[in-house]
């Protein structure tokens, strides 16, 4: 059986007392698409210039999530805390490099791969082991940050 439909009322609002439509931001999608992509191939030449073999510990990936998660930390603290930067610093950098750099959906397929291929204890080491890291590495990075900033100013 279906539901009812639920009566909604009219927008008996004028166009004058309506909302603007939101404009897509191209500029902003354009910085972190520029920044996604400069991330990714920074990955990807980590990844061939260290590559592991199958069955393998991801080490790698492990280092560029953490690394990633390091800088994060760095950044939030530099462009809130310590200096004014332009709007388009934070989408480029942070959600578009950083974020094309770290990959946490290679983190959750290396541990599948790692299961399937009969290393139960590696795969749940490499499941914990990674957000344990890449959240002490944003606090670590947050932390120095504070800390040299501090420094700097005394």
């Amino acid at each position: 059986m279906s539901r009812p439909e639920v009566e909604r009322p009219a927008d008996v609002r004028t166009p004058a007392q309506r909302p603007a439509p939101r404009r897509v931001p191209w500029p902003t999608l354009g910085v972190i698409a520029l920044g996604g992509a400069s991330g990714a191939l920074a990955r990807y030449g980590l990844g061939v210039a260290f590559p592991h073999q199958a069955g393998a510990f991801p080490w790698t990936t492990l280092a560029v999530n953490v690394s990633g998660c390091l800088l994060i930390g760095v950044l939030m603290v530099a462009i809130t805390e310590i200096w004014s930067a332009p709007g388009w610093v934070r989408p480029l950098l942070g959600v578009g490099v950083l974020g094309g750099y770290t990959t946490f959906s290679t983190y959750v397929l290396e541990a599948r791969r790692l299961l399937d291929g009969g290393a139960a204890r590696a795969a749940l080491a490499y499941l914990v082991i990674t957000p344990v890291l890449a959240l002490a590495a944003v606090w670590a990075g947050s932390a120095a940050t504070r800390a040299l900033n501090r420094r700097r100013r005394a």
